[in-house]
């Protein structure tokens, strides 16, 4: 018997509206990143589900970090 924990499936329109592309481009986004298998999802039958934390994975990979005083490099 497995011991994984269950995790809030999402739908791809409610992967838009987390990501904040659903007013600019509806399912589109997100249909593109399951394509490209750029995101994980699960297949549920013929249905596409996105786990809560795979969005935030995607998420995390993509935030640039700001620059800080420290971390400027001058010019030569």
């Amino acid at each position: 018997m497995s011991t994984r924990t269950i995790e809030t499936l999402l739908t791809v329109a409610d992967a838009a509206r987390v990501l904040g592309t659903w007013d600019s481009s509806g399912e589109r986004f997100p249909r593109r990143l399951i394509a490209e298998r750029r995101i994980r999802f699960v297949r549920v039958g013929r249905m596409v589900r996105i786990p809560e934390s795979a969005l935030a994975e995607y998420i995390d990979a993509q935030t640039v970090q700001a620059i800080t005083r420290g971390n400027v490099r001058r010019a030569a």
